[in-house]
């Protein structure tokens, strides 16, 4: 074993140890892996922000394109309904929302395509491997990425294992979208593990006691997600891929 290996099992060692002092369980037995998609899957993210940033500056609502990045894992509607307050005293109704959405979805379409995040596909291929069930909890409803899904990654999210903004009263930072992914597999949260790039997803992720990654693919500093508590904090999904086969044998030794 490299110095590597050994500084990888310090890690996930550590990594266990604050998720079963977190919730009080005493093991992980990963039978179910929950993955968000924007920033963990796909490259979309500065699409994301820059359609936001334009539909909001054309309301008149003062805002910077990288703020977006720690909305990410919101539903749009949440989104609107945190900047709307900055110019509007009425807030926005259901049928307005939906327009403004739309819009944002339109300017999304207008950028060019977006690409996978690199070490995303090796990622699935080792949780596909290991025989543990791949969900999709996104809080996007953005079609022009989740029709890519089948494509990129073949029989890892099919229809019957998505969680989206469709599907939830309550987008991330609740849990309510982390406990439905678990419950579409049959999994409990000492049975899960949640992959996340956002804060506010990997909070949702906490919330629900499942043990949360973080995977650092966009700008946002460490210590945002120290501040939400992650379980394992990696700096890149490719370093995340590295050591998935490592998290997932010694969390059954755990």
């Amino acid at each position: 074993m490299d110095s590597t290996d050994n500084q990888y099992t310090t890690i996930i060692h550590d990594a266990l140890r604050h998720w079963s002092e977190r919730t009080g369980r005493p093991s992980l037995d990963i039978r179910c892996a929950c993955i968000d998609m924007d920033g963990t899957l796909y490259d979309s993210m500065r699409n994301h922000t820059a359609a936001w940033h334009r539909l909001m500056t054309g309301q008149g609502i003062s805002c910077t394109p990288d703020e977006f990045y720690l909305y990410e894992g919101c539903t749009g509607a949440d989104t609107i309904r945190r900047l709307w307050p900055r110019n509007f005293a009425e807030k926005p109704d259901d049928e307005l929302i939906k327009r403004l959405y739309a819009l944002k979805s339109q300017y999304f379409n207008e950028l060019p395509p977006v690409a996978l995040i690199p070490g995303a596909q090796a990622m699935v291929s080792e949780l596909t491997r290991a025989g543990i069930a791949t969900i999709l909890v996104t809080g996007s409803g953005q079609t022009s990425v989740l029709d890519k899904l089948d494509r990129d990654y073949p029989g890892a999210f099919p229809e019957g294992r998505r969680i989206t903004a469709r599907n939830v009263t309550h987008g991330k930072p609740d849990p309510e979208p982390y406990l439905k992914g678990m419950h579409l597999a049959g999994a409990l949260p000492a049975e899960t593990i949640v992959i996340e790039n956002a804060p506010i997803g990997a909070l949702a992720g906490v919330r629900s006691g499942a043990f949360t990654v973080a995977v650092r693919t966009g700008p946002i500093p460490r210590d945002e997600f120290e501040k939400v508590d992650a379980d394992l904090i990696v700096d890149s999904m490719p370093e995340f891929a590295r050591l998935l086969p490592d998290l997932i044998s010694l969390s059954k030794k755990y």
